[in-house]
This record gives C-alpha cells, structure tokens and sequence, in this order.
C-alpha cells in the first residue's frame, strides 16, 4: 500500500528544502537542454549520417518529446515527487513496472555523464592550450577539475544551483543570438550549395534516436518537484518552455551550420561548432568554446541534478541503499550525489587511460539515446494508461467530471513514435555504432528485469504531500518578497 510521506514521519532535516520559483524552474529547464553543448557533440554524427536530412528527422523525433512536455504538465499536477518518472509509474501502473522504469531511468542519464565530462575536458584544453597534444592523463585531470566543479552547486543548494545556472544560461542565449544574427549577416559570404540527396533511412533512424539526447533535459522540473514552493502548479511549466526553445535553437542553429560549412567538413566532426566557427570567426575560436563550454558544464551537473533527485526518491522507498534518501545540512541528496559523481569520474577514467576498456565503455555510453527513447516510452504508456483508465478514478475528477481527450491522443501518438525509433535502433544499431551493440542492449535491458524480481519485496510507494512550502524554506530565500510570501502562506 502507498505510504504517505509528512512532516511528521520524514521531519524537515530529511526532506528537501521548497526554493524553487517558477521562475528557476525555467531557468533549469532551458538550461538542461544545452542547445550549444549538444550540437557541439552530435552535430559532427548527424552530419555524416544525414546530412541536410538531420533536419527532418530532428524534426520528426521532437514531436512526441513536444507532446511528452505537455504530458509531463498532467502527470505532475496530480503526482509531484522527486522520482518523477518511476513515481508515477507506481502510481498509475504499478510496483513491478515502476522498478524495471527506476533501471531504465538510471542507464538513460547516468549513460548521458561521462559523455559530458570527455568533451568538457576536451574544449577546455582546446581553449587554452590549441596546438598542443595533451596526453590522457592531462585530459583526466582536466576532467576531474569539472567534476569538482559541478560538485559546488549540487552540494551547496537549491538556491546556489538555480543561481549558477542562470548565469551559465545568459551566456549561453547571448552566444545563441550572437551567432544567429551574425552568422545571417555573413550568409552571402559563407553560403554552401544545399543538397539533399536521397533520403538516407538507415541514416535519419539513428539521427532520430541521437537525437533523443539533445531534445530531453528540459523534464529535470518534474525531479525538481519536492524543491519547488508550489509542487502542483508550476512544475511542468519549465518543461514546456524548455522543450520549445529547444526545438527553437536548433531550428536556427543547425540551417545556418549546414548552409555555411561543407557537409564533407562536418560529418564526424568532434565539435562542428568549431569547424563553422572557423569560418565565420577566423580570427576568435574563443567566441565559440568558450560558450560551448559553458554550456558543456551546465549540462554536467543538471543531468547530474536529474539523476540525483530519482536516487534520492529510490533511496528513501529502500529500492536501493537508503544512504542515497539521506540529504545534508544544505538538504541536498550529498550520498546521491557524491556516488553518481563519483562512479561518472571512474567510467571517464578507465574510457581515457585503458585502451582496452575505452570501446567497451564507449559502446555503452552510446547506447543513452536508446535508453532515453525507452524512458520516455514508458513515460508516454503510464500517461496513456492513467489517461484511459486511471484519470476518472480520481476524487477530484469524480466531483468534477472532465477528460484531456487531445492529451490521450497525443500520448497514444508519443507511444507509439517512442515506440518505433525503440525497435528501429536495434535495425539500424549495429551499422551505425557497432555489431555488437543489440546484445549490449539486451543485456542492459535484462538485467533491468533481474533488478525488478530481486527488489519484489520492497514496495513501499513514498507520496509527496503537495503542498505549497512551508514558511521556513520561503524564508529561507531572503529579502522582502520572500518574507511577504511567506506571511501569506501562513496557513501552512
């Protein structure tokens, strides 16, 4: 049976600390994108399998991840919990689903780090030191320096984290519209011919499913829904946003890149954003990694965050070690926290110093954009379930009757397009990474099913009261709309 989760029974030293405004929800969610950071890393792989055809197939891919936005709005109205995706999983369909969800969830974003931490290491020492070789162990170093770094707004706080990522973002959005206005300014200079070609199926599936990593991270609001002051309104709202802006910067960065660089240049580029820099900003590279780093670093810790707040949730139901439900002084999730960067920074380092192990560790990680196109299948199956049967058994709905027709089809449409580029990848998988990556598949996929027989017994549901915060965490904002908040929030 679900166990509801107060004050009384966790006390405010366990739980997280209710900061988050609207307003750095937002600012989580744009920022979890990294639009910067994710051309830099996949637009080289799209490039070469694709070509002008990423676009279409960019496109295509976004709809269900649109409609899961919307989706994700519904489910955290009703169910708002640090778990989020495996939560409503419980919720909806049940325990034995909700933990295979919990496997998934940790390979989709724990995959997604140590891809961070390479190219982050990478930009910085092509900023400062350009002609030079770095052996792997400066590289290691380098990335260590990251991980450290991501370390001070995931164990400093809400607040510090919601403050840091903003100014990493304006960076970002100012860098954004610096090369969109001046990369059209140089249009006629640096134009390319288009061509099409025919369209490449093979090429389009696997950019469809690369593409899974640079359209999610705008969901980190609905893991960030223990930390927001009202857990029922506004998480959901950021996704939306990021999820639009998203697709809004590619669909002016990727045109511009394509249309001003030789396709032969970028395909299989390590960072495309640099080769199109090259020629519209010769003389400044910086112009360029500088905000690709920033953004490089600002997707370490918030993919990081995302990951953290689901262990934090798992931790606390005893699904896995219950250190990770512990939270600091700062009521952050420090054992989460510190085990996911800590094992993140070991993968990076036997991938960089042990040749033998770097293929293995890299056919892995490349598998991330497969497990974030099963997440959101999931995602997108407890929505359509609790749609067609749970939604009408709700009190709320009993007293007031209603139904969110055009979400049930969209999340039936999301089903089965999550559905498809699910099978699709096994297809097109071992041509496009490597012929032995279905079996790594179908390993990783039945070991989820071994973690959810061997975690049968555990089957305590946590419930999230809901409720708006209470006067300490609004105070603990300072200044005086804070206090004003918090004398109107009294009641609580």
């Amino acid at each position: 049976m679900p166990k509801p989760i107060d004050k009384a029974e966790v006390g405010k030293d366990r739980r997280l600390r209710q900061v988050y405004h609207v307003r750095d929800l937002v600012t989580l969610s744009v920022s979890s994108v990294g639009p910067l950071f994710s051309v830099a890393a996949t637009g080289g792989v799209m490039a070469a399998q694709a070509g002008w055809w990423t676009l279409p197939a960019v496109g295509i891919i976004a709809v269900p991840f649109i409609i899961s936005g919307f989706v994700f709005r519904l489910l955290n109205r009703h169910f708002p919990h640090s778990g989020a995706s495996y939560h409503w999983s419980a919720r909806v369909i049940g325990k034995g689903s909700s933990r295979f969800q919990a496997w998934i969830l940790i390979l989709a974003y724990f995959a997604s780090i140590p891809p961070i931490i390479v190219p982050a290491a990478s930009y910085t020492l092509s900023l400062v030191a350009p002609h030079a070789s770095p052996s792997p162990l400066v590289e290691v170093l380098v990335g260590l320096f990251w991980v450290l770094f991501a370390l001070i707004p995931l164990l400093g706080g809400g607040l510090p984290t919601a403050r840091i990522t903003q100014i990493f973002l304006g960076l970002e959005i100012v860098s954004l519209l610096f090369l969109g206005v001046y990369g059209v300014m140089n249009f006629s200079r640096l134009h390319v011919p288009i061509h099409f070609g025919p369209i490449p199926i093979a090429g389009m599936l696997t950019v469809a499913v690369v593409a899974a990593t640079i359209l999610d991270g705008w969901e980190i609001d609905s893991y960030a829904s223990e930390e927001s002051q009202r857990p029922k309104d506004d998480p959901g709202k950021g996704g939306i946003i990021g999820a639009f802006m998203a697709l809004m910067f590619y669909a002016i960065l990727y045109p511009l890149m394509f249309s001003e660089t030789p396709m032969s240049k970028l395909a299989n580029a390590t960072n495309p954003l640099a080769v199109w820099g090259d020629r519209l900003l010769p003389q400044a590279p910086w112009v360029i990694l500088i905000p690709v780093l920033g953004s490089t670093a600002g997707g370490l810790w918030l993919t990081s965050y995302i990951l953290t707040r689901a262990l934090y949730a798992m931790g606390r139901e005893g699904l896995i070690p219950k250190a990770f439900g512990k939270v600091s002084s700062r009521r952050v999730p420090h054992v989460a926290i510190l085990v996911t960067m800590g094992a993140a920074f070991i993968v990076t380092v036997m991938q960089l110093l042990f040749s033998s192990l770097a293929s293995f560790f890299g056919l892995v990680l490349s598998a991330a954009g497969f497990f974030l196109v099963a997440e959101f299948l999931l995602d997108s199956i407890t929505a359509f379930v609790f749609l067609t049967v749970g939604h009408r058994k709700l009190p709320e709905v009993t007293i007031n009757p209603h139904r969110h027709k055009m979400l049930l089809i969209g999340s039936g449409l999301s089903t089965a397009m999550f559905g498809f580029f699910a099978v699709a990848f096994f297809v097109v998988g071992p041509s496009a990474i490597g012929s032995s990556i279905d079996y790594v598949l179908l390993a990783l996929i039945g070991l989820g099913v071994v973690f959810a027989y061997l975690t049968r017994n555990r089957k305590t549901t946590f419930i999230f009261h809901g409720l708006d915060a209470p006067i300490e965490d609004i105070k603990f904002r300072g200044g005086k709309r804070a206090r004003t908040l918090a004398e109107s929030n009294s009641v609580l």
